[in-house]
Formats: structure tokens, C-alpha cells, sequence
């Protein structure tokens, strides 16, 4: 219980750090892509081994979980923007 009085001034802490701010975007991270394949990949095995067990609800939600990685690293990268107007 924490008791404070109305003249004494009243201190906040914060039990995990603050991370500091990279200069990498996510969007540039050249290891994100990387990352979330890799991931896909080992969400494909575990579908994989899970089918063969016969638990085909824990092999259908790894196959989801590895379409969304899949999808998620590739709209990662440098995106092009359509800025020319064309004549019509």
C-alpha cells in the first residue's frame, strides 16, 4: 500500500526499460524479411509433424500462423508508388 502525502512529490518507475529508437524501420530491416520466412518455416515443420500425429487442428492453425508470416514478409521492403499519371 502506498501512502503519500499532498506535499511530497510522488515518483513513477517503470519495471522494464524504455527501448531506445532505432534508425532501421522495420520496412528496411534487411533481417525482418529473413526473420519471418524462417519463421514460416519452422510454423510449415511443426504443421508437418502435427499432421502425422494425427492433431489436425494444432496442424491447421501452424499452416495459418505460417500464411500470415509468409504474407506479412512480403509486403515487407521498398515499395513503389505509381506517381506518373497516365495520359488517357
Amino acid at each position: 500500500m502506498i501512502v503519500s502525502s499532498p506535499s511530497a512529490p510522488v515518483t513513477l518507475t517503470l519495471e522494464t526499460p524504455l527501448r531506445a529508437r532505432s534508425s532501421v524501420s522495420p520496412l528496411s530491416d534487411p533481417t525482418a524479411r529473413q526473420r519471418l520466412l524462417l519463421q514460416a518455416a519452422t510454423l510449415n515443420e511443426q504443421a508437418r509433424v502435427a499432421a502425422t500425429q494425427g492433431d489436425l487442428e494444432a496442424s491447421a492453425r501452424a499452416i495459418l500462423e505460417a500464411l500470415d508470416c509468409e504474407r506479412r514478409a512480403g509486403g515487407l521492403g521498398l515499395q513503389v508508388l505509381q506517381l506518373i499519371k497516365p495520359r488517357a
